[in-house]
């Protein structure tokens, strides 16, 4: 059993939901699938493992280079490192 990541919802209105994900070292979210588009703002480096229908992934944050998926993703995402690892997620309604 892996520690839960920690979503901090900062906005949720008719246009966008802001959720700032803190994963400490080993937290997961679980398994979700993504209702909405969404954009992640990475603010830490850091490396997260995904855990997908196709198999496991590596996704490479770095610290302000954002990145964009469509709705319909599913994924659990995992921090596997050392080092609490963080992002903003936007979701786009």
């Amino acid at each position: 059993m892996r520690p839960q990541a920690i979503p901090t919802v900062q906005i949720d209105n008719s246009h966008v939901i802001v959720t700032e994900w803190r994963f400490p070292p080993g937290a997961e979210t679980g398994w979700h699938t993504h209702a909405h588009d969404y954009v992640v703002v990475p603010m830490t480096d850091g490396n997260l493992v995904l855990e997908t229908d196709e198999g496991i992934k590596t996704s490479n944050l770095v610290k302000g280079r954002s990145y964009t998926r469509n709705m319909g993703v599913s994924h659990n995402v995992i921090n596997p490192g050392p080092g609490e690892v963080i992002f903003v997620e936007v979701e786009i309604r």
